[in-house]
């Protein structure tokens, strides 16, 4: 279990090493510059800001900086927010891209898994399409509808910021919607092999109460649900890049497309850096897991 623990470990920091490098060197392959967008600055001004920010650096030394700075936790200052570092705004915007995950994550679970036992046991197989639909629906769409609905027709919810617990309701909604439906066909689909089992029909026929029938059926078809939970989560807060902007709330996501659009080469990296750690550890997590609970995993890797 340890080597495998190890292996799993070494991996994911080379997919971290690799998407770092990778996002690191793209941002300044591509034309413009960070500095671009800016009134037209006199030569020295902007030789003496590159020099600052050593932007008049080879590539390769530029990155060998930036690497040294992550070793030591620092992962440099931000171009376009005055005074402000790469680490002040994670630390300021990822409790918040955590509070809207976290709260979309127990909202698709409890959903789901509610929605796809019902749906087993009430409806037939055509009933799945109306699952795929829903994941279908783009977050954009999604949020517009709700916005012009809850805030523009009936005037019941904020249709943005990021506040009171009013605020939270159409973001976590939309971030939701599509994950809650994924684990409802999920959960469905595992509802409906595990009604075929010999277990459940001998308990069916011992005549046991409709409670514990349906409780026996579920747990037995969670295990579908729980290997999916982990990269679940870290999508749910890594990947709030359009809520977190239609709804102009101050999480990761939007700083990253704000960053983007600027070209803010640090607060883009750092935010990469997060994302990406964020999902690695995720999946080793569940990988760990699931190699724990069923042997046959670590002998196949």
């Amino acid at each position: 279990m340890f080597g495998f623990v190890l292996r799993r470990f070494f991996s994911g920091a080379t997919v971290i090493l690799l998407v770092i490098t990778a996002t690191f060197f793209l941002l300044r392959i591509v034309p413009g510059g960070p500095f671009d967008k800016e009134k037209k600055l006199p030569e020295e001004i902007k030789r003496n800001i590159e020099r600052k920010f050593h932007l008049d650096k080879p590539l390769y030394e530029q990155f060998m900086i930036y690497l040294s700075g992550v070793l030591r936790g620092d992962l440099g200052p931000s171009y376009k927010f005055v005074h402000r570092t790469a680490n002040d705004i994670i630390k300021d915007t990822f409790p918040v891209s955590f509070k809207l995950g976290a709260i979309s994550f127990l909202v698709s679970i409890f959903f789901g898994i509610a929605i796809g036992v019902f749906s087993a046991f009430r409806f037939g197989r055509t009933f799945e399409s109306l699952f795929s639909f829903g994941i279908s629906i783009p977050s954009f769409v999604f949020a517009s509808f709700l916005i012009l609905v809850f805030s523009v027709w009936l005037k019941i919810l904020p249709p943005a910021l990021w506040e009171g617990w009013k605020h939270y309701i159409l973001p976590v909604a939309t971030l939701s919607f599509g994950p809650a439906l994924y684990i409802a066909k999920l959960t469905r689909t595992s509802t409906l092999m595990t009604l075929q089992e010999d277990f459940v029909k001998f308990a069916k026929a011992k005549g046991i109460g409709r409670f514990r029938f349906l409780l026996h059926v579920v747990s037995a078809s969670l295990s579908s649900v729980f290997s999916v939970g982990g990269m679940l989560f870290a999508f749910l807060i890594t990947g709030s890049f359009i809520v977190e902007t239609v709804f102009a709330i101050p999480g990761m996501g939007r700083y990253f497309v704000l960053s983007v659009v600027d070209r803010d080469y640090p607060v883009v990296m750092a935010l990469t850096l997060v994302f990406t750690t964020i999902l690695v550890s995720m999946n080793i997590l569940s990988e760990i897991a699931y190699a724990f609970f069923d042997p046959r995993a670590r002998e196949k890797r």
